[in-house]
């Protein structure tokens, strides 16, 4: 279950880290109740926080899982 939860914080980083800001250093972990999340899921969360803490620029297009897909789904 460890490597799955790196796994799902590691692409949910890989989707944001575009819109970053420049000059934090972000550390991750996930806990337990996270494990039975899906990625997408830790993704929104991820977000969400990230969107909160004031890390995300102004061009962040909002939390869209398919954003690098090119098939903006919502």
């Amino acid at each position: 279950m460890r490597s799955r939860g790196k796994r799902m914080l590691r692409e949910s980083l890989r989707r944001l880290r575009p819109w970053v800001k420049d000059g934090f250093w972000i550390v991750c972990t996930i806990k337990t109740p996270a494990l039975g999340k899906n990625a997408r899921e830790v993704y929104l969360d991820m977000a969400r926080v990230f969107q909160r803490a004031g890390l995300l620029g102004p061009e962040w297009p909002g939390p869209d899982w398919y954003i690098d897909r090119g098939r903006s789904q919502g």
